[in-house]
Parts: structure tokens; C-alpha cells; sequence
């Protein structure tokens, strides 16, 4: 009985194992890196974001930390389909903060905000701007730097 698993060509395997690997990064990222910023933005009394939220997210009423890490996971998929083409350098780490610090930050600006009845941009305050850039270009540093740790074991094989 064939499962399919076998015949899968190396290349199926390799955007499988980056989707997987993507989505790890990026749900992990949020934990350490997107939320290490919010407690040090926090710690330094800049800005009103809240570290480890415990909200419930509407309509599914699971807290927003758990939201939040399950949409880095997303954002983590985009991230290694896109930067596994990218080589190795100071530019991977630059694209990887100003991807993270951008792409993300404008989603939630401009398409999540409205969807929950809130401004655009939350209003465009520049302490609010400045958070999520910050935050963000974390989650993207974190998320290459997970990437990098998950995908060196793969590529020795």
C-alpha cells in the first residue's frame, strides 16, 4: 500500500520540511523575541503594548498570546519560503529584520485594525508605529535565527 510519503520528489520534501520549519520558527519567534521586546519596551516604559497577553481573541476566545503565536507561525511559512533563497550574510539579517519589521506591521495596520473597528494604523501615533516596527523586526531577527538553527541539522543530510 502506497502512502504517497515515498514518492514525493526531493524538492516536494524540501518546501514541506521549509513550511514546517517556517511555521515553528515563527510561532516560536513570538514567544521569545516579539514578546523579549514587548518586556523590554515595557521595562524602558515606552509604548503601551502588553507582553504574554491573556486576553481572549474574538470570536474563537483563545488568549491573544496563543493568536499571536499561531499568526508568527503564518508570517513564518512566507518567511522561510521566501528568505530560504536568500544567502547567508549580513544582508539575509538585514532583509530578515526589515521583512519582519514591515510586512507583518503593515497587515496589522492597515487590514487587522479595520477588520476589529479601529483606526488604520491605530491612528498613526509614532510611539504605536515605532512599537510594532520594533516588535516585528524582532520576530523576524528570531524567526531567521530559528530557521537558521532548524534547517542546518536538514541540510547535512
Amino acid at each position: 500500500m502506497e502512502t504517497g510519503l515515498a514518492s514525493a520528489t526531493p524538492q516536494e520534501n524540501s518546501i514541506s520540511r521549509q513550511v514546517v520549519a517556517g511555521f515553528v520558527a515563527g510561532f516560536v519567534a513570538v514567544l521569545l523575541f516579539h514578546q523579549g521586546m514587548a518586556t523590554i519596551l515595557n521595562a524602558a516604559h515606552f509604548g503601551t503594548i502588553r507582553e504574554f497577553p491573556t486576553a481572549l481573541t474574538h470570536p474563537f476566545g483563545v488568549p491573544k498570546i496563543w493568536s499571536l503565536a499561531f499568526w508568527g507561525g503564518v508570517w513564518g511559512i512566507i518567511f522561510a519560503l521566501i528568505f530560504s533563497r536568500v544567502p547567508r550574510g549580513a544582508g539575509h539579517w538585514i532583509g530578515a529584520l526589515i521583512f519582519g519589521a514591515i510586512a507583518p506591521s503593515l497587515v496589522a495596520w492597515l487590514v487587522v485594525a479595520p477588520l476589529h473597528g479601529q483606526p488604520a494604523g491605530h491612528g498613526w501615533h509614532a510611539v504605536g508605529v515605532i512599537t510594532g516596527l520594533l516588535v516585528n523586526g524582532a520576530w523576524g531577527i528570531g524567526t531567521a535565527w530559528i530557521l537558521s538553527r532548524m534547517m542546518r541539522p536538514l541540510a547535512l543530510r
